[in-house]
């Protein structure tokens, strides 16, 4: 922390010392840097500019004992492999800027009890709200937090998703949407590799591609045996198996950059053109593969801005909690 020298005195910045650089009162400075809504926009770009100028950071133990709060708050992750971690992180770092709030990351290990890091945050306090993501239909998680009166948000949707904040991209508008695209494209069988079903959204992408495959008339073949969360190699076997199986399939529709990967590379082996002879869809974060493979199809998935959706929906979960929740819905666009 910098040091900052007032009338000949070297001292670590304070909200006094703010309050001295801008000619306000010290309450005022701390209500601008708490971003309370009755101060002025410019008083707080004013204070946040001397703050940042002179390094000023406050003293966690204080702002707890004056307010209550952390000014944290906890994104509850799998240490599981995912592609979407970084993303995720720099978006919700990106909703709490320009505010008092801080992200911290606490681990869940797929070996331990799921419970184990919310019942931590909640019983320690050492956060203001937390955000979760990998929701079940029935998240334990979910219910513990509602029951707790603890504020969180979620990344997916719970079946009690009408009562909590949460950020999902629309899975089963994209598995009919795909259906239909790929009905345009000539394809009449499509294999499905979907994410697992203990998560809502697999179940949301699993109806959506059943649904529109239906109404179109095509055939729908589902890889019960495995999910799109696979290692890539096993997964790939699996995919030569099943196509060698079932030779008729002209699509394979999947919701994961992993998953695509493995598909690409199980079509390759069975010496079968991408793009001609069979269609691959998926989504993605980032346009990788549609780089490497322009053939492949995709559909973007904005997950930095779920991430930063998710952050100030938290904030406003802790400081509001009178207000309805923060939600939305991201509809896919193809």
């Amino acid at each position: 922390m910098a040091d900052t020298k007032i009338k000949g005195v070297e001292r670590k910045p304070t909200l006094k010392t703010i309050a001295e650089l801008s000619g306000l009162a010290v309450p005022t400075v701390s209500r601008a840097l708490n971003d309370a809504p009755d101060i002025g926009t410019r008083t707080k770009e004013l204070v946040r500019k001397i703050a940042d100028e002179i390094g000023y950071v406050p003293n966690r133990a204080g702002v707890r004992l004056r307010t209550g709060r952390t000014n944290v708050v906890s994104l509850i992750m799998s240490t599981d492999h995912n592609n979407h971690t970084g993303r995720i992180i720099a978006g919700a770092s990106g909703g709490l800027h320009d505010s008092p709030f801080h992200l911290i990351v606490t681990p869940s290990f797929p070996a331990e009890d799921e419970m184990k890091p919310v019942r931590y945050v909640v019983e320690t306090g050492s956060a203001d709200a937390i955000i979760l993501n990998q929701i079940a239909p029935e998240d334990r998680r979910v219910a513990y937090l509602m029951e707790k009166k603890f504020p969180f948000v979620t990344h997916g949707r719970s079946i009690w998703a009408d009562d909590h904040g949460y950020y999902d991209f629309d899975n089963e508008a994209y598995g009919r949407k795909v259906a239909k695209h790929l009905k345009l494209r000539g394809r009449q069988t499509v294999a499905f590799i979907g994410p697992p079903l203990q998560q809502s959204y697999g179940g949301h992408m699993l109806e959506g591609v059943q649904k529109g495959t239906a109404e179109n008339g095509q055939v729908f073949l589902r890889m019960s045996d495995v999910d799109s969360d696979m290692l890539s190699p096993q997964l790939a076997d699996h995919v030569v198996e099943f196509l060698h199986n079932n030779p008729e399939i002209d699509a394979i529709v999947t919701g994961s950059t992993n998953a695509a990967t493995a598909a690409v590379g199980a079509i390759e082996r069975l010496k079968r053109k991408l793009g001609e002879d069979i269609d691959i869809y998926t989504k993605e974060a980032e346009p990788y593969l549609t780089l490497m493979r322009p053939e492949l199809l995709a559909c973007y998935e904005n997950v930095g801005e779920a991430g930063e959706f998710l952050a100030k929906a938290a904030i406003q979960a802790v400081r509001h909690p009178e207000l309805p929740p923060m939600q939305k819905l991201d509809v896919p666009q193809f």
